[in-house]
């Protein structure tokens, strides 16, 4: 007697093509399975969102040119006064400062000074002169076209003159101004394609009445890096700095 064989559940039947037709059918399979395994993930992804709601924010961005830790709200009302009173404001005539004028129409003492000036060191530079002069040798050019290409987004661009005890007040008050002029007139002459300059630096000639430098200056950045710098040397320059607060 001839014993039947069982027949298989279901065999799919051989697709037409031959080999072509089975590698159209293992693509389908593929392709279902790789959907499946998005889908599955898209779920998953999903719901850890509604579990953890603010985990996956973008993260805020961070302006290029933000204010530095200095710019305090004391800092920028004494750095706006002397704005107003030194020719850097709208429609201001007055051009610079002498110790008068900063005593007087930005009602700055002393320590104000101090309090404006020193957060500066970072930014800033002492440009050093000799005795009773007011030239700008080749290392205080140097440094002071250093310090003004770093502008980073900066607004004002400081220069302080001074002028040591050495000599009469009056002689040392216009000492102090040529020093202040001599910076500007060579910021003018590397910086001749900007039109706006005189909206941007600002100029004080302070002369030895105000606020004489402390030995904290001595570690600022100078034009003559290897010469000492003493209480007499500090005083007897013109200190420049851009200032990166907005107002």
């Amino acid at each position: 007697m001839t014993t039947a064989r069982a027949e298989p559940a279901f065999a799919p039947p051989p697709p037409s093509g031959g080999l072509s037709g089975w590698i159209g059918v293992a693509a389908v399979v593929v392709f279902a399975l790789a959907a499946a395994i998005s889908v599955r993930l898209w779920v998953s992804s999903a719901a850890r969102r509604l579990e953890n709601p603010t985990a996956e924010k973008p993260k805020a961005a961070v302006a290029e040119h933000a204010e530095v830790p200095y710019c305090t709200p004391r800092f920028k009302e004494v750095l706006e006064r002397v704005l107003h009173s030194c020719g850097l404001a709208k429609d201001e005539t007055r051009r610079g400062c002498k110790p008068t004028d900063v005593k007087t129409f930005a009602s700055i003492s002393d320590e104000d000074f101090n309090e404006l000036f020193t957060p500066l060191k970072e930014r800033g530079a002492v440009i050093l002169y000799d005795e009773g002069m007011f030239e700008l040798d080749d290392g205080a050019k140097k440094e002071l076209e250093e310090k003004w290409f770093k502008r980073k987004g900066a607004r004002y661009f400081f220069v302080v003159a001074r002028a040591s005890k050495t000599g009469t007040q009056s002689k040392n008050r216009a000492l102090s101004q040529k020093r202040a002029n001599s910076v500007m007139f060579h910021l003018k002459d590397v910086a001749k394609d900007d039109p706006d300059i005189d909206k941007k630096v600002g100029l004080l000639w302070l002369n030895n009445e105000f606020a004489q430098l402390s030995k904290s200056y001595y570690g600022w950045s100078t034009s003559r890096p290897n010469e000492k710098c003493d209480d007499e040397a500090i005083n007897r320059s013109a200190f420049v700095s851009w200032v990166d607060c907005r107002l």
